[in-house]
């Protein structure tokens, strides 16, 4: 498998011939009122048009990009996504713009509840429980092809289903983590909470420690950064790095745009 990070928390992958991205972005527009303009670049697919599945951890704007989902998906591509947000109209504030952009753009769309599974091309894909900051469905997702298996977290926050995970679905190869634990104050989540709505650095090391992971990466970080609405740590993914060393897990960055993997791991 051939894996390209695509800015925040976006991935491309390629195996067998076919393509897939998972929380792809690039349009940031929509979110530049409470998050910022991006930092950091957002690089889209590398074959626009190709890909036979798309993948969502959840509906937040900044993971689910219905224009850029739609042009990455090839005919008859689909997406997968965790199951909607329902409530009031507070309570799917968060969600409602993709929904509504996804539906709008007739983006084919299959539901995957935590622990299912879906075989699309050569990429078997499973969503494993995760919880979101903010009280929002989300996944995350174990992607199996051409004999390696990568984790995305998505921007989870830390939680007791690591080890399950492995249990049930066998060992990472390479594990894609949140690390920049933003503290969040936003009009829909109000009073704003002191604690973060996403992993620390320090919190997403001990999940790569109990999956056992072969190489953990830091994602989702630096990109977004606009305080006092959206503030994340200082230097999460040095952080992320110190941390995982501590613990003895290999870890590494990889810039936007950069190669992870082409067929064996790329050496740090």
């Amino acid at each position: 498998m051939k894996i390209t990070r695509l800015g925040w928390a976006g991935l491309e992958l390629e195996a067998s011939g076919a393509t897939a991205v998972i929380d792809l972005l690039q349009d940031a527009a929509p979110m530049e009122l409470y998050m910022g303009v991006p930092h950091t670049p957002l690089p889209g697919p590398s074959r626009p048009g190709a890909a036979v599945l798309a993948l969502v951890t959840h509906l937040h704007q900044d993971h689910a990009d219905p224009a850029a989902i739609a042009a990455a998906l090839a005919p008859g591509g689909v997406l997968l996504r965790p199951a909607a947000a329902e409530g009031e109209f507070l309570e799917v504030a968060a969600t409602a713009a993709a929904e509504q952009g996804l539906a709008e753009l007739g983006v084919a769309q299959q539901v995957v509840a935590p622990w299912e599974t879906a075989q699309v091309g050569p990429f078997r894909a499973t969503a494993i429980p995760a919880v979101d900051g903010f009280g929002d469905p989300q996944v995350s997702w174990v992607v199996e092809a051409a004999g390696t298996r990568i984790l995305h977290a998505g921007d989870t926050l830390f939680h007791g289903w690591w080890w399950r995970a492995r249990m049930r679905l066998g060992d990472v190869d390479h594990a894609f983590l949140p690390v920049n634990g933003p503290l969040v104050s936003l009009p829909h989540r109000q009073p704003g909470s002191p604690r973060p709505a996403v992993m620390s650095a320090a919190e997403a090391a001990a999940a790569a420690h109990v999956l056992q992971a072969g190489e953990a990466i830091p994602i989702h970080y630096d990109a977004i950064h606009n305080p006092p609405i959206y503030a994340q740590a200082d230097d999460p993914a040095g952080t992320f790095l110190r941390e995982a060393a501590a613990l003895g897990v290999p870890a590494r960055i990889v810039e936007p745009g950069a190669v992870v993997i082409a067929g064996a791991p790329t050496a740090p």
